[in-house]
This record gives structure tokens, sequence and C-alpha cells, in this order.
């Protein structure tokens, strides 16, 4: 579908899966409203500015998460709004600044200003599996789908305070929206990896950037893997059907880091890869699968891991951050 003489607009758009969306949309001739933390930070900026259509067709805002009505000039005049900026943080010092506050007062400050617009048709906000998988009925072999939600009381308990960001700006969207008749659809991704536009390397590829860069030891939990390329795609299609609805995970498969190593010494055979496991003894996190039965009927076709492993590691080549 051709997006042209369409406009949207993409919030944090300097992030890892924005940046793929504004790329994506670019190439299919939408008009792209986009915001950032900072115009004056080239780190941010740069990477979109140069791509394909980006000098006729995107427009950087300068808006804060936290400001009410920081964000009404980027939604104005636009169809869809993707709201995916909300802060990736694993250990937060003080959680409620640096992940509850920003993901949760951020996203109902974007849905107020697309509340005040005429002009939108449908948000897509970038939520997680971690919004999705996390509470006490969480076991080995489990499939979970798109009907199951992370319990916040058990994030609270477990201080999972990424899951419970995601899972709590979730849950006010879902609110807020139902309550002013706005039409939203959620995107719940596993952990991204893929080439990087950016020139720096975000928490989630930075588990491939630490096993190839020198890392003595890791721990073997399972994680949801997804290629970055999938997930920017799988927003576009949620805006573009018109049949498309509630949330989506998007998940191409589970894997224990013990198998991305082994996979990424197949494809790079001298590369020194870490070989003692950390968490031998430790309690281990449940071994559960996530269905992608619905994303695959937006029509994607996803992109396998070793694929997106492959990707990966030759963009952080291609951006000086690896060398073999």
């Amino acid at each position: 579908m051709s997006g042209e003489g369409k406009v949207v607009c993409v919030t944090g758009a300097s992030g890892y899966i924005a940046s793929w969306l504004v790329k994506l949309l670019l190439d299919r001739c939408y008009t792209v409203k986009a915001s950032v933390r900072d115009l004056n930070d080239p780190k941010k900026t740069e990477h979109l500015v140069s791509l394909d259509g980006a000098k006729e067709r995107l427009h950087l805002f300068q808006a804060n998460l936290l400001e009410d009505g920081s964000f009404d000039a980027v939604v104005d005049g636009c169809e869809c709004v993707f709201h995916t900026a909300s802060p990736v943080q694993f250990s937060p010092i003080n959680p409620e600044a640096e992940l509850l506050d920003p993901a949760i007062k951020g996203t109902l400050n974007v849905l107020r200003a697309c509340a005040r617009s005429s002009s939108i048709k449908r948000v897509v906000l970038t939520s997680s599996v971690a919004a999705v998988a996390l509470n006490r009925e969480l076991k080995d072999g489990v499939v979970i789908d798109e009907s199951w939600y992370s319990d916040p009381s058990y994030c609270e308990e477990n201080k999972i305070w990424y899951a419970l960001s995601k899972i709590s700006a979730e849950n006010v969207a879902w609110k807020f929206t139902k309550e002013r008749g706005i039409d939203m659809i959620a995107i719940n991704p596993g952990m991204v990896i893929g080439p990087i536009l950016q020139p720096f390397a975000n928490v989630s590829v930075g588990i491939i950037l630490n096993l190839v860069n020198g890392a003595t030891s890791f721990s073997d939990v399972s994680l949801r893997w997804v290629d970055v390329r999938d997930v920017a795609c799988a927003h576009i299609l949620a805006f573009e059907m018109p049949s498309a609805s509630g949330r989506y995970c998007v998940v191409e498969r589970s894997a224990r880091i013990s198998h991305v190593i082994k996979v990424v010494q197949e494809l790079y055979p001298t590369i020194k890869l870490p070989d003692k496991c950390s968490n031998i003894g430790s309690p281990i996190q449940p071994d559960y699968e996530v269905s992608n039965e619905k994303v695959k009927s937006l029509g994607i076709k996803l992109i396998p891991l070793d694929v997106s492993l492959k990707d990966t590691i030759e963009s952080f080549k291609e951006k000086n951050l690896f060398s073999l």
C-alpha cells in the first residue's frame, strides 16, 4: 500500500524500532512528522535525516513526554500516531522517574494530543511481550497469546520495573482510548534484534554486542526474539489494515542465550564467544512460547532468528561497534 499523500506521526523517532518505522514509512511514500527529545543532538537526528525521502517528507519536532501539550503540533493533521516513545531500562536506579512516569504519563500526554486532533483515525502503541506474559500463571511449556496480560502487582513485587511500565502504560491507554472513542492497536514485540540504523547499540541488541565483544560468561535465560524490521512492518500493517484490532504479539521464536551463542558461532567461527554459564543453580525463568498466529494474519513472514543475528552483527561492523 502506498502512503502517498498521507501524513502520520512517530513519537520517539530516534529509537531503534522507531527509526526503522520512519524508514519503512518513507519507503512507502508517507509524510512523517516525528518527535525527538533533542533536535540539537546529531546522534538522535542524523540517521533519520539521511534516510531516503527524508528531505522531502520527514519533519522533525522536539517534544517532551512529561510535558502536556508537547505533542499537539506533532500529531496535528496526522491520520495515525505511532507512539513508540518510552524508555527501555532493565535495571533502573529510580524506577518511577526512569521508567514509570515517562511510560504512563507520556502515553497519556500523547493520547490527549490525539483526542484534541480531528484528523486521527488510529493510534498504534508500541508495547511489549513484557506486558503480556508476566503473571503467576506463567509456567514452563505454556504458549501465551494476546489474551494474556502481565499482572502489575506481580511485576511490582518482583521488581520487574520495565514490565510494570509497559503493562501500566497499556492499561491506561486502553482505558483512555475506550472512553474517548479512539481506535487503538497495541504491538507487543519480544526481544528486538536486527540491523541498527542509529549510531549506537540500544539495550536489546546490546545483549548480542556484549556476547561478540569479549564477554567471559553468559546468563542462559530464555528470551522471545524478533527482528526489528518485522516489528516496524507490523506497526504499519496494523494501521493500514482496516480489520486489524486489539493486540499483536510479534515474536519469531523463543530461544536460550546458549542457543544464540551456538548459532553465532556457526555463522562466525573465528569469533571468541563466552562458554561459561553464570547462572548455573540459579532459578531459571519459565521456558514459554508466544503464539505468532495473529500477527501472521497481517501478512508478515517473520525473519528467522539466524538471519536476524547475522544482520545484527553485520550492522555492528558497519557502525564500527565490532570488528572480526
